[in-house]
């Protein structure tokens, strides 16, 4: 509901000849976009959180505009919608995470990663701090909440196996995915599954209460995070679109990681309903080990290694059914290694 009044403001304000100063003004705070340039959307897969900024910063930066795109950015509602949104045509490019990506694509969605940039896998378990977990093992007769259907929920069973513990070791308490912040700040859990530079900063904001975790990565457990995601479609038919897309979101994740402050300030800007400046601060510095720079040399540059091994994974542990390699799932030739 508030998307859709945010929309309609946004639109009278355009019949009154005044746009709005967001994402939806036409181009980018510092360097408008040319008026022959391409119109693209870009869905997210929730809504704006820090992760999120350096789009935003890509705009106001003209890194976008640069290579012809006028980018329009959509909040989303979960990898697995923006996944069916690009698929279904009803958005150009989705920034999603890649286990449900594997789900769509074996399901029979014709879309395609063009490259994950969090690369290290943001899944974790979150529990407030003072609760002292240092391992898995801790976990031990604890109450942790997860969301049936997701990645986390799925490989958790495995996550526990990767530490010696059963599945009868920890209860399981089944909770809708905008409930479990609350959950846990209220101690209705011990713990919750959850991405940790998500949620994580957003607790502590809210709770005024330390966090911490145990990723699921340093826990025998690495799933490739969130990319962009483009349907067969427009891979085959716009490849020149596609990588001045993806060359433009390199350079903004690039730039933002350095300068996490402005392109947190860039997201003020021009998103809505953003969390507090500081917490998108926070959240970005968080995700920037995510991105692996020192290995994979820029960002969104993925190796078939890691494909190999997340395909395995959610084959083994989360019910993917005829996995097939990493090319069924990945055109890597548009993410390239020097970010240009």
């Amino acid at each position: 509901m508030k998307r859709l009044l945010t929309g309609i403001a946004a639109a009278a304000l355009l019949v009154a000849g005044c746009a709005p100063s967001g994402q939806d003004s036409g181009g980018s705070g510092n360097t408008e976009a040319p008026a022959d340039a391409t119109e693209v959307t870009f869905t997210l897969n929730w809504v704006p959180y820090g992760e999120h900024a350096p789009f935003y910063y890509g705009i106001q930066k003209g890194f976008y505009a640069d290579e012809g795109i006028d980018l329009k950015i959509e909040p989303g509602s979960g990898s697995g919608n923006t996944i069916k949104a690009v698929a279904q045509d009803q958005t150009m490019f989705g920034w999603a995470d890649t286990p449900p990506l594997l789900n769509a694509i074996t399901s029979g969605m014709p879309v395609k990663s063009v490259g994950v940039f969090l690369q290290k896998g943001p899944s974790s378990v979150e529990f407030l701090s003072d609760k002292g977990f240092k391992s898995i093992k801790d976990l031990k007769g604890k109450r942790v909440g997860g969301t049936p259907g997701d990645a986390m929920y799925a490989t958790f069973p495995a996550l526990l196996a990767a530490n010696g513990m059963q599945p009868s070791d920890v209860t399981v308490v089944n909770m809708d995915a905008a409930n479990k912040i609350a959950q846990l700040a209220e101690g209705q859990v011990d713990a919750i599954m959850g991405f940790f530079h998500d949620q994580g900063p957003t607790i502590e904001a809210r709770t005024g209460k330390e966090v911490d975790h145990l990723l699921f990565a340093d826990s025998g457990l690495n799933l490739l995070g969130t990319g962009i995601v483009v349907s067969d479609e427009t891979l085959s038919s716009q490849k020149d679109l596609v990588g001045k897309f993806v060359r433009a979101t390199q350079k903004s994740w690039a730039e933002a990681v350095k300068n996490p402050e402005d392109a947190a300030k860039a997201m003020v800007d021009l998103a809505e309903n953003e969390p507090p400046e500081e917490v998108l601060v926070k959240q970005l510095k968080l995700a920037e080990p995510l991105l692996q720079l020192d290995t994979a040399g820029a960002p969104g540059v993925n190796t078939e290694d890691q494909w190999t091994d997340t395909i395995g994974i959610m084959a083994d542990n989360a019910g993917l059914k005829d996995a097939g390699e990493p090319s069924k799932y990945w055109d890597g030739s548009h993410a390239e290694s020097d970010g240009s």
